[in-house]
């Protein structure tokens, strides 16, 4: 609580900052957690942990997630299902157990497009829809390509109204004007360029070809859907690989989102926001190691949850659900508990 924006060290263990004259280092990352972790820091003092922030998102997930799940069914079962997956069902739960920088950041993105989801369908007060989203494009700033989806979802009111309109530009841009003038204090230039400037980064073998590259694509997909766990000769026979894990073990629960009807407008643009978010972190070099999961994913998982929770909402919760959602459960208890309270992981 200094009023700084960089720090005056440069640890061993944090490979992603920029230098600067008069010993200054940048982060680079979006400035959304700190944000949240200011009035916390302010009242604890600076001992305060951030994997404690980190709990709190998470349990904040979960209770926005509750919320969401209403809005869809008042079946008791149905809500409790899609609860449990929001809380222990993905590896959202391994990233709000450790804490960490990176994992906090995008749990913090997670939460406020959860947020703003369950606000347009809800109450649909504008401009705090246009807060959450101005606030998770702090916390992670390629899901503002998300924006067509809430435009749809609160297009009465948007397209309609010009005043709404404004109201929710307002919330939006504020976040935008701040994460410009933030830019403009590292960078010297209103855009984010601070990975680019990242020491060494050019050395790294995984971007001969650059930050981003179209080349890229085929091993994030390779960690998304067949990345296999790591097999070992000795006990416990199975552990995670820092590498990742496939969707398919990590939350089998999304194939009900593929079973949605693709000629409802909402789908399409939940769709649409996955893959554009996709689009733009598979460009780069990085797969997003050292995780649990493939963790790039938990960037539009909001949208996945979003189409999860609707079309299960109209089945019904059958045998099948519990099954798909008590595998998701034991693989997350598993990455869990053997990378945080044994450290049975490896690359």
């Amino acid at each position: 609580m200094e009023g700084k924006i960089y720090l005056t060290d440069n640890p061993p263990w944090f490979s992603e900052l920029v230098p600067a004259e008069n010993g200054k280092f940048y982060v680079v990352y979006p400035p959304m957690p700190a944000i949240l972790a200011m009035p916390l820091v302010l009242f604890f003092g600076k001992e305060f942990q951030q994997q404690i922030l980190a709990h709190l998102v998470g349990a904040s997930i979960v209770v926005t997630s509750f919320s969401l799940a209403k809005k869809f069914t008042n079946k008791k079962g149905a809500v409790f299902w899609f609860v449990s997956l929001a809380a222990i069902g993905t590896i959202i739960w391994f990233e709000a157990s450790v804490g960490s920088v990176w994992y906090l950041g995008q749990i913090t993105a997670v939460l406020f497009m959860l947020l703003a989801i369950n606000e347009s369908l809800g109450q649909k007060r504008i401009f705090l829809i246009g807060l959450f989203i101005g606030a998770a494009y702090l916390s992670r700033v390629h899901t503002i390509l998300s924006l067509p989806f809430f435009v749809y979802l609160n297009k009465e009111k948007i397209v309609i109204k010009p005043k709404k309109l404004l109201l929710f530009g307002l919330g939006i841009s504020i976040f935008i004007i701040f994460n410009a003038y933030y830019n403009l204090a590292r960078w010297g230039v209103p855009w984010d360029r601070g990975y680019f400037l990242i020491p060494g980064l050019w050395d790294e073998p995984w971007f001969s070809k650059g930050l981003l590259h179209i080349s890229y694509i085929p091993r994030h997909l390779e960690i998304l859907f067949f990345k296999l766990p790591k097999f070992i000769d000795r006990f416990p026979y199975i552990i995670p690989s820092w590498h990742g894990l496939s969707i398919i073990l990590t939350t089998p629960a999304f194939f009900f989102a593929l079973k949605n009807n693709l000629k409802e407008n909402d789908i399409k643009l939940a769709w649409f926001a996955i893959l554009l978010i996709f689009l733009v972190i598979a460009l780069r070099g990085g797969t997003g190691w050292t995780q649990f999961g493939y963790r790039y994913a938990v960037d539009f998982y909001p949208f996945l949850i979003y189409l999860t929770v609707k079309r299960v909402s109209k089945t019904g919760i059958a045998k099948v659900h519990w099954f798909l959602l008590t595998i998701g459960v034991l693989v997350n208890f598993w990455g869990v508990i053997w990378i945080n309270k044994f450290g049975w992981v490896d690359f």
